[in-house]
């Protein structure tokens, strides 16, 4: 039975990111994750978790460096992470440190950390060498903390010059690094729009060990899994077949823009949902 993960970046964006916890817990999710949870102190966001009964499962690294990613910081709306960039490997340390220094508070086994952009000049081998020693280094970090890192292919159309866009690349990668803690996070709208054949992709990797988180949206407008090309309920009876037995990620668009709109969207998951009282 599958088991969904509320994306505080994506659903509830009508309310400021502190009151999303409450709305999901309201709408019977027990889990959540989030894009960058830096505009709050850790322990901001754990008394939210503890007072709304939820877990968070999931969260990115910092996608530039550590001052753009605190409050009074300027994030760049171009940046995609650091982890495959040559010369930015202090700044990656930097923004890993950080993440698991909010993974700890929180209580979350998994963080995302973005490979970033390919940059005009850079060559293909020098970004792998690095990504490959930047990861091993995260992980090595990470498992002193019992936290899993998590490498995620993003399709070129949305994120053009993403260097990690491929299933066979991420594994590839998984491989060389050689870590336990190490693993991919398969998007399945992601996975659609770069490769499709979804439910081959599924139950070729996931017996491989080395999936650790999926997320979902409908393609090809990203929005609620009931719309779009994906046929979500026979992808989760796929799941199901093959035991997968970690959370999914509701990283979608909610159509309905209005206040209230994600709550209105949620019937593709509510007979899945626990009831809160």
């Amino acid at each position: 039975m599958p088991q969904f993960a509320a994306n505080l970046s994506w659903l509830y964006t009508d309310l400021p990111f502190a009151d999303r916890f409450e709305a999901a817990a309201r709408d019977g999710f027990t889990a959540v994750e989030c894009m960058f949870p830096y505009e709050l102190t850790p322990q901001e966001i754990a008394a939210y978790l503890k007072d709304n009964g939820l877990s968070m499962v999931l969260f990115n690294g910092p996608p530039g460096t550590v001052a753009q990613a605190m409050p009074a910081g300027m994030p760049d709306p171009a940046a995609k992470g650091s982890a495959a960039l040559p010369g930015r490997e202090s700044d990656f340390r930097a923004t890993v440190s950080l993440a698991l220094e909010y993974a700890a508070a929180l209580q979350c086994t998994r963080v995302h950390l973005m490979a970033g952009l390919v940059a005009p000049g850079m060559e293909h081998a020098n970004m792998h060498a690095t990504y490959v020693t930047n990861l091993r280094w995260a992980a090595a970090q990470a498992a002193q903390a019992d936290v899993q890192i998590l490498i995620e292919p993003i399709n070129l159309r949305d994120n053009p010059g993403y260097f990690l866009h491929r299933q066979d690349q991420a594994h590839a990668v998984v491989q060389e690094v050689g870590a336990d803690n190490l693993k991919v996070q398969m998007d399945l709208y992601h996975c659609q729009r770069t490769e499709g054949d979804v439910s081959t992709m599924l139950r070729h990797y996931l017996p491989s060990g080395q999936v650790g988180h999926i997320q979902i949206a409908g393609a090809p407008e990203r929005n609620e899994p009931d719309t779009g090309e994906l046929h979500y309920p026979y992808l989760f009876s796929v799941l199901d077949a093959l035991g997968y037995p970690g959370w999914i990620g509701c990283e979608y668009r909610p159509q309905d823009k209005v206040a209230g709109g994600t709550s209105r969207g949620l019937q593709w998951v509510r007979p899945w949902l626990p009831t809160r009282p």
